[in-house]
């Protein structure tokens, strides 16, 4: 039960300590008070108080009925998003691997994160004698290439806005800065269902992307080839794009189905 856990030591500073409090729910804890964090961090009643009010404060913590403290809706919607790219991960990787192979090109998963565009996976087809250099966990451009625009393109006007509101850099003489040219590129990549890039990160680079959506209809993912320009005639490109779209939508109906 939670009353046998033993007291927890280590360090003190202000995101230690918040990250301690967090960790003391458990299934069978559900809430706590001012007395677990005396009792279990050794905390002063001070300053329990204060790191509590913090917590509120930010939405990490909310009253529950009874006076104690639960879970707050920062937590949950933290935890909403990393059902999704875990979910989008493990459903999309077989389906990537399948298609780098098939087409032996680079395939990438991107998710957008607090703001960033932020390739999630890559897959590369084993035989690929040129490596393009986008790794898991790197943010990419959010103003240039099929594997951002076409996850950008289902947000609002006014999402799209904040997001490219940073100053944005050109990559190449392709690389569109202007936030208005962005947003019509943006709406017309909605109206079609797929983006298409060239030369506008890497000059010789061609990029197709696919949204994947989840249960609510948000573009929560997007599915992407990436390859040398001129690695893919005007068949392969075709062909590339009918099976993106393909591997997105199975991806999308398995998220639907879970209620992700």
């Amino acid at each position: 039960m939670s009353e046998d856990r033993p007291r927890r030591s280590g360090s003190n500073t202000t995101a230690d300590r918040a990250l301690q409090i967090l960790g003391l729910f458990a299934d069978d804890r559900l809430t706590i008070t001012v007395a677990d964090l005396q009792r279990e961090l050794g905390m002063g009643r001070s300053s329990a108080y204060r790191y509590l009010q913090s917590l509120v404060r930010e939405q990490f913590l909310e009253s529950a009925s009874d006076g104690s403290l639960r879970l707050g809706m920062r937590v949950l919607d933290l935890a909403r998003l990393a059902r999704q790219s875990y979910g989008v991960s493990d459903l999309a990787l077989p389906l990537m691997k399948d298609l780098a192979d098939d087409h032996r090109q680079t395939v990438l998963l991107t998710a957008l994160i607090g703001g960033s565009v932020v390739c999630l996976e890559r897959q590369e087809w084993y035989g690929q004698f040129v490596r393009l250099s986008y790794e898991p966990g790197v943010e990419m451009p959010v103003n240039a290439g099929a594997s951002a625009l076409a996850l950008l393109a289902w947000r609002s006007e006014d999402e799209l806005r904040s997001l490219l509101a940073r100053p944005l850099q050109r990559l190449t003489p392709a690389t569109l800065i202007d936030v208005d040219d962005l947003l019509g590129r943006l709406a017309r990549i909605r109206e079609l269902g797929y983006a298409v890039s060239e030369g506008e990160v890497d000059r010789d680079v061609l990029g197709i992307g696919v949204p994947i959506f989840d249960a609510g209809g948000e573009a929560v993912a997007a599915l992407s080839i990436v390859a040398l320009a001129s690695r893919l005639d005007e068949a392969q490109r075709r062909r590339a794009l009918d099976d993106l779209r393909g591997a997105a939508e199975r991806v999308t109906a398995r998220l639907r189905r879970a209620g992700v």
